[in-house]
């Protein structure tokens, strides 16, 4: 009976060993594909952070693109700029006389449009850095952030079940340790029972060694297989949850960069786009600038910028030397007639070279800018220019100094009124130098407003009957010409002199020079205006008006501060813009016309 017992156990015992040496198929299958998985999705991860890092460094080389275009264009806005101020004309200077010509008008307005369309560029420099290069800039660095934080999840998730793999690895080694020892005590029990030398007590204590070998082996197999099952779960778990979310998430993460960045190229093109049409306007500017040039116009704006007044010489008669006691002198040559008052008027000088003047002298004399102050070395019509040039300007400085004086004015009243503001007596002084530069600056008006009356024929010249020049000859006199350039000679430097022939003195009757313009029309109103203070006109083309009247305008400033204005039909002419405020009126001729039938 003992023996069977003893059988029995062996046999069970041998059966039990061998159930718990051999594991499930399950296990042996997840304990070989565990590494391999876990292997393949490292490499992976490897694969997509290699691969979103190039993403993030084509968004970089984008962005990088992008400055480097506004800097061209930066750079070629600045350079269209100065190629505008290069060539636009210098502020008093003789360049920007030249600009009246449309050639030269319709070359600055080329100029003006190019400066605009150099503002188109940087404006589109302006728009790609703040809608790309800053928006892609800061971009990049959320995406950045948003990248190392989806990654840092993966290697997490990664590292959690490693652990668990390693786990599970140590669990097994330790069950598989165990079902040896086990085995191997199982069979020194079967030796000590076979074995008939053997004492009872060492039988015993070799099958409880066996019995505590099983126990052990089957609480390594318990907890093995509690290991597997939690490994199964996290991998589960990892492979089916934890992993495709973080994948899900970068490739969201990649797709929204290359939306992002499809989108800036897309504004790239939108913001050239914006600027097409001001540029077309500033090149369509340019083209209605060139078809303005006229050449007709700048033609006769040349020949009423030099024209001289002067009349072309006559045909030179022939002389006959063959009688070298009666030469005659040809009755259309150019020098002064001293004769018996038979011959046609005569031009010129009084030698036989001098058929035209102003040729050699004159021109040295105007390169060098030794021209008499009342430019008597000009010819008559650039003579006239130059002498109401002067005028003007002298009125204009007339009228500052007076602006500045009734200013001045102004102030003294104020400091009588309110002493704490200041001494009255301390602006007398200027108020004193002011006055004498008006005198002086009205007895230069004077003197040049007579060479000028000389030279248009209003005031008689220096002859012993008045004279006036009207520009075309009398017939009824023919020892008399009309022209100031007539009766001038050559002077060694250059310059014309007055020389008055008794014998080529015109005759004719003594008339006023403002009847030629009795019969002219008035001008048109073109608005009405408020006098704002009162102006007491002294000065000749001048009106008064009183502080308050409502008067009629006739010519608006021409930028010299000066409107010219009519209060009737017989009363009008000029008064200072700042003296009064000007309503234009597109509907004013019409307003005006019963005083134009009336001027009839």
């Amino acid at each position: 009976m003992e023996g069977f017992t003893q059988k029995t156990t062996s046999a069970w015992s041998v059966k039990q060993a061998e159930m718990v040496s051999l594991p499930h198929p399950s296990v042996l299958h997840a304990a070989v594909s565990a590494p391999c998985l876990c292997r393949k999705r490292k490499d992976q991860f490897d694969n997509l952070e290699k691969h979103t890092q190039w993403g993030i460094d084509v968004l970089e080389k984008y962005i990088k693109f992008v400055k480097e275009r506004t800097e061209i264009e930066l750079s070629y806005a600045k350079q269209l700029r100065n190629l505008s101020k290069k060539y636009q004309p210098k502020k008093n200077s003789k360049e920007e006389e030249e600009y009246r010509y449309t050639s030269t008008r319709a070359f600055l307005a080329t100029l003006n449009e190019m400066n605009d369309y150099a503002g188109q560029h940087e404006v589109i420099s302006e728009n790609m850095t703040s809608l790309i290069t800053a928006e892609l800039t800061r971009y990049v660095q959320e995406l950045k952030q948003e990248r190392k934080s989806h990654f840092h999840d993966g290697r997490k998730a990664q590292q959690h079940i490693e652990t668990c793999w390693k786990q599970l690895e140590a669990s097994k080694r330790r069950f598989e340790r165990d079902c040896k020892e086990a085995d191997r005590a199982q069979q020194y029990f079967e030796k000590m029972d076979a074995d008939i030398n053997v004492t009872k007590a060492d039988v015993e204590k070799a099958r409880q060694q066996a019995q505590l070998r099983h126990q052990m082996a089957e609480d390594s197999k318990a907890e093995y297989s509690s290991t597997l099952q939690k490994f199964n779960s996290e991998q589960h778990e990892h492979y089916y949850t934890h992993i495709p979310n973080i994948f899900q998430k970068i490739q969201e993460m990649e797709e929204r960069r290359i939306v992002r960045i499809g989108e800036s190229m897309k504004t790239f093109a939108e913001v050239d786009r914006q600027v097409i049409p001001i540029i077309g306007k500033c090149l369509d500017e340019i083209t209605k600038a060139a078809e303005s040039v006229d050449h007709k116009n700048d033609s006769q704006m040349v020949i009423e910028a030099f024209k001289s007044g002067f009349e072309p010489p006559g045909d030179i008669d022939f002389e006959d030397f063959t009688q070298p006691m009666k030469r005659t002198v040809s009755e259309s040559s150019l020098s002064n007639s001293r004769g018996d008052g038979k011959s046609e008027p005569k031009f010129g000088s009084k030698s036989k070279g001098k058929l035209w003047p102003f040729i050699k002298k004159n021109k040295l004399s105007l390169k060098l800018g030794a021209g008499p102050e009342d430019f008597s070395n000009l010819p008559p019509e650039q003579r006239r220019k130059k002498l109401q040039q002067k005028v003007d300007e002298l009125n204009r400085d007339i009228q500052k100094e007076m602006d500045s004086r009734d200013a001045l004015t102004k102030m003294k009243d104020v400091y009588i009124k309110n002493p704490q503001m200041g001494d009255a007596a301390s602006v007398d002084h200027r108020l004193a130098e002011l006055g004498q530069n008006i005198e002086k600056l009205r007895l230069e008006v004077q003197k040049f407003e007579g060479w000028l009356a000389e030279v248009e024929g209003r005031l008689p010249a220096r002859t012993e009957q008045p004279r006036r020049q009207s520009g075309v000859y009398e017939t009824q006199n023919p020892s008399g010409v009309n022209s100031c350039a007539q009766d001038r000679e050559s002077s060694p430097d250059g310059s014309y002199t007055e020389e008055q022939s008794q014998e080529t003195e015109m005759k004719v009757p003594a008339t006023d020079f403002d009847d030629e313009f009795d019969d002219e029309e008035p001008l048109p109103t073109i608005g009405t205006c408020k006098a704002l203070y009162t102006f007491e006109g002294q000065n000749e083309g001048t009106i008064s008006v009183a502080e308050g009247e409502m008067l009629y305008v006739i010519e608006e400033d021409k930028g010299d501060g000066w409107t010219r204005i009519r209060r009737n039909e017989d009363e009008e002419g000029y008064v200072p813009t700042s003296y009064v405020e000007v309503y234009l009126d597109k509907n004013a001729k019409d307003v005006h016309k019963p005083l134009q039938k009336i001027s009839e």
